[in-house]
């Protein structure tokens, strides 16, 4: 992957992290109140039911139930996890434990992928989340321990998914339509009897709901999490979570931009450090000359086994 095609990517997988920092505006000013659970339900099911009439491809063998798993993983534990934490965890401390994400990410990397973690990504992902914490963290009263063991599992929960992601790729012939359609529809079935158990029927929809509801499915879900499971197989796993800080920051711009909330030069500052190192963590790995040439010359002596249908290096960013 070239240098500019690898800057695509991690552009367009960060649109991911930019729109799911735009939910808590749109919970706030459009959505019915306490019902994090049919939100959580209203985002996941419509959207996977949509991908999978748009892919009409169905798991085979053992997808059946690695979808089921990521599925688990990245949507049916975390939504809930994190609504349940972002109600019960004040100025923004569930956003500074989500963004403990990376640094998660590279310890499973090295458990489930064998990947040593380097010292700059340790360092980016500390530095990301020192600044989210300048950005969102208030002073408050005593620590919440369900919502702190909420925000934290939650968090280890879409990490988790993010390796396995990784690790399993895809299918023969199956794109990222289908793969984020399997995971929504699944993660939407786990949440279904847990949202009318504990929150009851759905609650009544005025114009601004029913708009804010579709916006959470279709662009917020169906389309982020389409980018952002494309950007997991052409991407470290790593390289894309360290995207996520972009959540929290687009959250705070937008209640400066929407919801008159002021920005101090601290928080200012703490945008800038977790920007700049959400930048860093994009940034190619130096190879080593040995192994640039190792890779020189089995290319040149053979292509059968590390050239693809289209010509290109099998190697992934």
């Amino acid at each position: 992957m070239t240098a500019h095609q690898r800057a695509t990517v991690a552009a367009l997988t960060a649109l991911a992290p930019v729109f799911w920092g735009t939910t808590y505006v749109v919970t706030t000013e459009f959505l019915p109140p306490e019902r994090p659970l049919f939100t959580a339900l209203v985002r996941a099911l419509p959207a996977g039911l949509l991908l999978l009439a748009v892919a009409r491809v169905l798991p085979r063998g053992a997808w059946w139930w690695k979808a089921a798993v990521l599925g688990a993983l990245n949507i049916g534990a975390f939504f809930p996890l994190l609504f349940l934490s972002a109600y019960r965890l004040p100025g923004g401390l569930a956003a500074v434990v989500g963004s403990a994400g990376p640094l998660l990410v590279l310890g499973l990397s090295a458990l489930l992928l064998g990947r040593r973690p380097a010292l700059r990504d340790v360092l980016a992902g500390a530095v990301a989340a020192f600044g989210v914490s300048m950005v969102v963290l208030k002073a408050a009263g005593a620590l919440d321990a369900l919502g702190v063991t909420a925000a934290f599992t939650a968090t280890a929960s879409m990490s988790a998914g993010t390796v396995l992601t990784q690790k399993w790729g895809r299918p023969e012939g199956v794109g990222p339509l289908a793969l984020t359609g399997w995971q929504l529809t699944a993660g939407g079935l786990m949440i279904a009897p847990l949202a009318f158990l504990l929150e009851g029927a759905p609650p009544a929809l005025d114009t601004g709901a029913a708009g804010g509801y579709a916006y959470l499915a279709l662009v917020n879900t169906a389309i982020a999490y389409c980018l952002w499971f494309r950007g997991i197989g052409r991407l470290t796993a790593t390289q894309a979570t360290l995207l996520g800080p972009l959540s929290p920051l687009t959250a705070a711009v937008l209640g400066w931009a929407v919801l008159g909330e002021s920005l101090t030069a601290l928080q200012l500052l703490g945008m800038a450090l977790a920007f700049g190192a959400t930048v860093a963590g994009q940034l190619p790995r130096r190879t080593a000359p040995t192994a640039r040439l190792r890779a020189g010359s089995q290319l040149s002596g053979s292509t059968s086994g590390c050239v693809n249908r289209t010509g290109l290096p099998r190697e992934r960013a």
